[in-house]
């Protein structure tokens, strides 16, 4: 006789009932995570419907398959993680394009997943009094990784060849500079050890003005749009002309640039972070199994109660 045989009806009735209900808590757990990016998208889908269709000019990828490959994607991020943590390696990733090009969305796919105390995410804001008379570089290096991490840049260095020039925030010698000092500074980082991506994504004159107009509509999405970005957007060719000099003088053999069409948000995030994953050439870190050790209990332990008034009230 087993020992399933051997259990009365009311300890089998029991014993099914909390398999039953640990099947249900895992579900509701698996659940969870996904819906975690089903908020990020359902967020990025309203914004297509205040489009009223006419965003339909470029076929939106198919829901399935985005989030079968987002996941498989993510999960060889976590396989990355993994490799960069006990090889002690050093990732600098770096994402610039115009605004609203979706940069941050891409960003938040790669993160959303990963340990933020190996990767984090490195996106600082204008340079203040003192940070303007340092050496040009000196507020990035502050950012760089250490050994086992990886730091995406949103936006970078190359706002020296970006808004300020086009801006006018610094000297025509101060850009000059610049383009004489970027090439040097990147092979130091990468003779020190540091694997540096350099990411540039590409959006058209059309959509920059939808998404722009969304943001304007979207109550959510307003923070985003700054003085800075509605003054830019009159600015289109010089932008152009300045992202043309950038890639000229810095697409460089041992760091080149990646243009990541981005006109499509849902194909611009795969296919970076695909890419991303193909240019480092991790592997799978094996690791002992996890045993949890059993409770122990005191029975001198009584667990004292705690005041009502100390709950956040329970209004869901």
């Amino acid at each position: 006789m087993t020992a399933h045989e051997a259990l009365s009806p009311d300890a089998s009735r029991d014993e099914a009932a909390r398999n039953e209900a640990l099947r249900v808590r895992i579900q509701q757990e698996m659940t969870d995570s996904l819906d975690e990016e089903l908020e990020l998208e359902l967020d990025d889908a309203r914004l297509d419907d205040l489009d009223h269709g006419a965003h339909a000019l470029h076929p939106s990828l198919d829901r399935k398959v985005y989030f079968k490959e987002l996941l498989r994607l993510q999960g060889e991020l976590v396989k990355l993680q993994d490799w960069v943590h006990h090889e002690k390696k050093k990732v600098v990733i770096l994402f610039e394009g115009r605004d609203s090009a979706g940069k941050g969305g891409v960003i938040k796919r790669i993160t959303q997943r990963l340990n933020p105390r190996i990767c984090r995410v490195a996106a600082l804001p204008a340079p203040n009094e003192r940070e303007r008379t340092q050496w040009y570089f000196q507020r990035y290096v502050a950012h760089l990784p250490a050994g086992g991490e990886i730091v995406l840049f949103d936006r970078s260095w190359y706002n020296r060849a970006g808004v300020e020039k086009v801006m006018g925030f610094c000297t025509d010698e101060q850009y000059q500079e610049f383009f004489n000092t970027v090439p040097d500074f990147e092979r130091m980082l990468i003779r020190s050890g540091a694997i540096l991506l350099k990411y540039w994504f590409s959006i058209t004159d059309e959509e920059q003005q939808f998404r722009f107009t969304m943001r304007i509509h979207d109550p959510l999405k307003q923070w985003k749009l700054s003085p800075m970005d509605v003054e830019a957007r009159s600015r289109w060719e010089l932008y152009t002309k300045a992202k043309e000099t950038m890639l000229e003088h810095t697409h460089l053999p041992e760091s080149p640039w990646w243009i990541v069409d981005a006109v499509d948000k849902k194909r611009a995030r795969l296919n970076c972070i695909s890419h991303l994953l193909s240019q480092i050439p991790y592997q799978q870190v094996e690791h002992a199994g996890v045993t949890l050790p059993p409770r122990v209990r005191n029975p001198d332990y009584h667990r004292g109660p705690i005041p009502p008034e100390m709950y956040v009230p329970a209004k869901f």
